[in-house]
């Protein structure tokens, strides 16, 4: 192999890794033979990945011509780190790693909203939302659920948890494989927020993570242009942690989606070294999520959380940052927000969290420019 392409491959393996670590498997196939966790946490799972007759991998890298849907218990362990997925690739001890304590098909579009009505009548009024999470590169099927029960967890989050895992292969080498299943699971994730929009949800909030947020984007966009755009008046919200996104394959993106759902929120850091990588191998194109020009994201009616100081400022510090969670967990970044958006002008806020939230004045917030020439008003007339 030439130098030059084996340097190229070699940088390839280090993006891969952010988004990496130990190969998971659910356990599902030993599971009467364990102990017990220290939590339950009920997933909903969409999936445009092929069934497997592996339950340690029950769904396979292999791409699906239609929606695969299930429902999963996932067991969070006992001695389970804030931020943290323990997990396995040999057998998993509960008290030490995520498990998968049942799995059980859903046949067709009809049951699945069936189910989902009824996981949100168990809900209080102010919690019947849909939380849906789309997952990032390089993680087989046992990676991607259990990260996003433990966002689930930690995030102490009450709205029904509904996972979307498109046909990611799972490997270091795959990067390509993966770009291209991405666009493969554009289609999925699309039918799946049409079908949260038929539930009886009163909120569906749409979490996408890195090479996720591609498949998050396309997905939107593909309901603005067939027609189905309807059905994006339903999202509460749409965060994008750390997209691995080129900025002007996102701009056309977002021009025709046309306007964003609301509120739309991407978190941003410099520091993250699998996305300056990323542009790289790209030619230097920046990705989104480097942050590189949060001005033209602000235009676009777009919040930008900075936390390229925060808690070191890795590709995975959306989900595994103490302080974002201890401020989301207690409403401080809610308030702040909401305090700084009706009485600043400035377009920029350093949280701060003061005495309650160690570390909280490292995350800015960049407001959209539409809340900053608002304020600006509301600010002259007084």
């Amino acid at each position: 192999m030439p130098t030059s392409r084996l340097f190229a491959f070699l940088i390839v393996l280090v993006i891969l890794s952010g988004c990496g670590g130990p190969r998971a498997i659910t356990g599902l196939e030993s599971v009467s033979a364990r102990g017990e966790p220290a939590a339950i946490v009920p997933i909903f799972v969409s999936t445009s990945r092929e069934r497997s007759d592996n339950l340690a991998l029950p769904y396979s890298a292999e791409r699906s011509q239609k929606l695969n849907f299930a429902k999963f218990d996932i067991g969070i362990p006992q001695h389970h780190v804030p931020g943290s997925v323990e997990k396995s690739g040999r057998m998993p001890d509960p008290e030490r790693h995520f498990t998968a304590r049942s799995y059980r098909q859903i046949d067709g579009r009809k049951q699945f909203i069936a189910q989902l009505n009824e996981a949100l009548a168990l809900r209080a009024p102010e919690h019947r939302e849909i939380f849906i999470f789309v997952h990032g590169y390089n993680n087989n099927f046992a990676d991607s659920i259990f990260r996003n029960a433990q966002i689930t967890h930690d995030y102490n989050v009450k709205s029904v948890a509904l996972h979307y895992a498109w046909p990611s292969g799972g490997a270091l080498p795959l990067y390509v494989f993966d770009r291209d299943s991405a666009l493969v699971g554009r289609d999925g994730l699309a039918e799946t927020i049409e079908i949260a929009a038929q539930t009886n949800a009163r909120r569906i909030v749409l979490v996408g993570h890195s090479m996720g947020s591609y498949v998050v984007m396309e997905a939107l966009r593909d309901l603005a242009i067939s027609g189905r755009g309807r059905h994006l008046k339903r999202l509460g919200g749409v965060v994008l942690a750390a997209p691995d996104i080129d900025m002007d394959v996102f701009e056309s993106q977002a021009n025709d989606i046309g306007e964003l759902p609301q509120p739309f929120m991407i978190v941003v850091s410099r520091r993250d070294r699998a996305l300056g990588i990323s542009t790289r191998v790209a030619g230097g194109h920046p990705r989104v999520g480097s942050g590189s020009d949060i001005a033209f994201l602000q235009s676009k009616g777009i919040t930008v959380l900075d936390v390229s100081d925060l808690d070191g400022g890795r590709h995975g510090v959306f989900a595994s940052s103490p302080t974002l969670m201890d401020l989301v967990n207690n409403g401080q970044l809610l308030r702040t927000t909401i305090r700084d958006e009706q009485t600043a002008v400035s377009p920029t806020i350093l949280a701060d969290g003061g005495a309650v939230i160690e570390g909280a004045a490292s995350l800015v917030i960049f407001l959209p420019s539409r809340i900053i020439g608002r304020l600006a008003i509301v600010g002259a007339v007084r």
